[in-house]
């Protein structure tokens, strides 16, 4: 188990100016706001994401001592209206709902929006406007300023019972319900209006680190996010505990070896993960979504960007059961259920690939031949009612598995890895959808016992696939595409049903790519150390290590990926996942 140069802190390196700290803040909105001066008001709008501290934005820019401060909270509809407008889309159910389509408009008391109008209007001097919806309370701003905020952090709040939903008080909840509000409501309102912000701010304010804020411009965003989607990237990494967590992590990427375990790393998923620039030596923190919403095309390639929208559609993180035990037994959604009962518009296809396994690890996948539906999902009832073991070898296939095999996963499919198992898992992007059949009779890292989802799942599990069908089309499914001097390509899969391909290179010579005008995702299987380069040089070269997962935009076009430094000369491996529009 090698230790590798993972780097936790990716970064695109943009030129720009970084104010550092509450008073450079400060005196930065200041200057700007003194440079307008003749005006009769200066108005001031800070927008803000879900999930930012309140108390220390609104305690530090109050001392900017502005004539009017106008808090959007005050023009919110009640909590009790919020909370029964929003019900029927966040549900009681612990995990899931459905879609909403809101706008902050539908959260905001139009009659208090006049009045807040109109006392504007009427000002002199500097006008704050601070909160959520603050650029549609004040659509008309001299100074507009964002305050951004990553769902991981977002997440982090919630375990810590730090902040609310938009226009709710519900501090108090269990993170999964407050993850469920932001997915299905709150992040859909805020992503939906900054999304017409991007390109009109004047400043990103970055307060993911309390008490230590950091500001660019709004060019430098802008600058930074249109360079990161020509060139090769990653997003910053995020790792986490589970009940069923490993040690392969902690020790090949260089956690902190504190924690228990490590189950989780989000290494590429957009919506969740952040993206870091390099400002004058200063990480500047946002989601990762800004580059998505702001570069699509650029980013995506325009067959993606026509059938996904601005969803980036890949997903590669990793499940750490080595010194571990089993992932829980679980189903994912077929189409067109999750459309009907959660308003998705594409379900979470996936598949394992082993980074590696210990002798004798194993993943549980596809049924066994002849089992019995009824029988089946009687005995998960059974085993969730009493507490009674369920036998899951009895119904499921259990199949041996070793470093470098590749298990396919179409919705629809039982499965879950076995303990002893490093699995890198491509899927689709849909993040929350799984359906946990059997836990193996444990409890969640809260002291909980985890959901189960056995009505949903009974729902959705493709009962043909069992045993022959599992081992011909889902185990394996490795076929030679080409080769030449020192490389040669393979196809891994996935199954005809997913949208997903992916090819395997093994190469101890530069290997030639081309994006084809769809994102490129790729993730460093074997080797130390690898350079990426554009053969007309469009972006400078790209280091990345082993274990780690790296975007290569559509707008690349031609690139080559070659060992370096310490792998030079020996084999080397990367797979690489696309969207596949024909065979």
């Amino acid at each position: 188990m090698r230790k590798s140069n993972y780097d936790k802190q990716p970064a695109t390196r943009i030129a720009g100016h970084l104010w550092k700290g509450w008073q450079a803040v400060r005196d930065e909105i200041t200057r700007r706001c003194a440079s307008l001066a003749g005006k009769k008001s200066v108005v001031v709008v800070v927008e803000c994401y879900q999930g930012v501290h309140h108390e220390e934005l609104t305690r530090e820019l109050s001392a900017l001592n502005p004539s009017l401060w106008v808090d959007t909270q005050s023009v919110f509809k009640s909590v009790q209206e919020i909370e029964a407008m929003t019900y029927p889309y966040v549900t009681d159910d612990r995990l899931f709902g459905y879609r909403a389509h809101f706008a902050y408009a539908d959260f905001l008391d139009a009659s208090k929006v006049a009045d807040a109008r109109q006392q504007i209007s009427r000002a002199t001097g500097l006008v704050l406007v601070y909160g959520h919806g603050a650029a549609v309370v004040a659509p008309e701003s001299d100074v507009l300023v964002y305050v951004d905020m990553a769902r991981w952090e977002i997440q982090l709040r919630f375990r810590r019972h730090e902040i609310n939903g938009l226009g709710v008080e519900n501090k108090a909840e269990g993170a999964s319900y407050h993850y469920k509000r932001g997915y299905f409501v709150d992040w859909i309102v805020c992503d939906t209006l900054k999304k017409q912000l991007l390109p009109k701010v004047d400043y990103w304010l970055d307060t993911h680190i309390p008490e230590l804020p950091k500001m660019i411009t709004g060019e430098t965003m802008l600058a930074g996010l249109v360079k990161t989607a020509h060139q090769p990237f990653r997003v910053v990494p995020f790792f986490d505990p589970a009940p069923w967590g490993g040690q392969w992590m902690k020790r090949v990427c260089g956690l902190d070896p504190e924690p228990a375990n490590y189950g989780w790393c989000f290494d590429c998923v957009p919506e969740e993960n952040s993206l870091y620039l390099n400002v004058e030596g200063e990480l500047f923190e946002m989601p990762s979504n800004n580059v998505v919403f702001y570069q699509t095309r650029a980013l995506l390639g325009g067959p993606v960007e026509s059938r996904f929208g601005q969803d980036f559609p890949i997903r590669f993180d990793f499940l750490d059961t080595i010194g571990g035990g089993n992932l829980s037994l679980q189903v994912h959604p077929t189409t067109q259920y999750i459309r009907d009962t959660f308003g998705i518009y594409y379900t979470q296809d996936e598949s394992y690939y082993l980074l590696d396994a210990e002798e004798g690890a194993t993943v549980f996948l596809g049924l066994k031949t002849g089992v019995n539906p009824e029988e089946m999902i009687g005995a998960l009832q059974e085993s969730q009612n009493t507490g009674k073991p369920f036998e899951a070898e009895k119904y499921v296939n259990r199949w041996p598995a070793k470093k470098h095999d590749h298990f396919l996963i179409p919705n629809g499919t039982i499965h879950c890895s076995g303990a002893g198992a490093m699995v890198l898992e491509i899927s689709a992007t849909p993040s929350i959808f799984t359906f946990k059949l059997w836990d193996w009779g444990r409890l969640g890292l809260d002291g909980l016992p985890r959901p189960i989802n056995i009505g949903h799942g009974s729902h959705v599990i493709q009962w043909e696939r069992q045993t022959e069908f599992t081992r011909d089309n889902l185990v394996n499914q490795i076929k030679p595409v080409a080769e030449g001097d020192g490389w040669r390509e393979e196809r891994t899969g996935l199954h005809e049903n997913e949208f997903i391909e992916t090819r395997r290179h093994w190469f101890t010579k530069p290997v030639t790519h081309h994006t084809d005008g769809g994102v490129n995702v790729l993730n460093v299987i074997e080797g130390d150390e690898l350079i990426v380069e554009s053969p007309t040089k469009s972006f400078e070269p790209f280091v990345v290590h082993y274990a780690e997962t790296f975007i290569v935009p559509a707008s690349v076009g031609e690139y080559t990926i070659c060992p370096y430094g310490t792998s030079e000369g020996k084999e080397c491996g990367t797979i690489k996942a696309y969207v596949r529009f024909r065979q």
